[in-house]
């Protein structure tokens, strides 16, 4: 397997592996706001995997991610921020494109803007699930194991921590409203 790649595609697999190291403690963490600031490192990695693979819409809208989580975090359930920044992931997408493989990743950028803007706790994780699916369905198809792999994971380890919230919930309900209100 390894001796039909090349040099950058073994780069790009390392890289996504890094990547994978950052998704995980992120989605493990219950806090969103620790989430965020983690999902920035792996977002840079990602770019640079996609970049390797020659992945251009993928790489560009990896690196859109990063200030979209930092709008996020600022204008929360803010419709007309959320609008431009589709618009702007929309935009590069037209400029990058290269092959139908592109929609997943404008698919994902959709699934993680709503997500980020207008949710919190379990319904955004719902989405970014959804987000993480469509990612992992873009690295199947640009043969990158790692970044597969790191999805994979990624929606696994979302999942088990929106039941560890779901069940925090129906056992501390109080408890879990004031949590939720500071950021949980």
């Amino acid at each position: 397997m390894l001796e039909g790649m090349s040099y950058t595609d073994m780069a790009g697999q390392v890289v996504s592996l890094i990547a994978l190291g950052f998704c995980l403690v992120g989605f493990a963490s219950k806090r969103d706001d620790r989430l965020m600031v983690l999902l920035i490192s792996a977002n840079v990695a990602f770019a640079t995997q996609f970049a390797l693979f020659g992945s251009w819409t993928a790489a560009v809208l990896s690196l859109l991610v990063i200030g979209r989580i930092m709008l996020a975090r600022r204008y929360l359930g803010n419709w007309q921020v959320m609008l431009a920044v589709l618009a702007v992931n929309l935009l590069a997408a037209v400029l990058t494109w290269r092959s139908p493989v592109d929609y997943f990743a404008i698919a994902a950028a959709v699934f993680g803007t709503v997500g980020m803007f207008m949710l919190r706790g379990i319904p955004m994780r719902l989405m970014l699930a959804a987000a993480a699916i469509c990612w992992m369905l873009n690295n199947i198809l640009i043969g990158s194991v790692g970044g597969t792999l790191a999805e994979g994971l990624v929606v696994v380890t979302n999942f088990i921590t929106i039941f560890r919230l779901a069940r925090m919930k129906r056992r501390y309900p109080e408890a879990f409203e004031k949590l939720n209100e500071s950021g949980l």
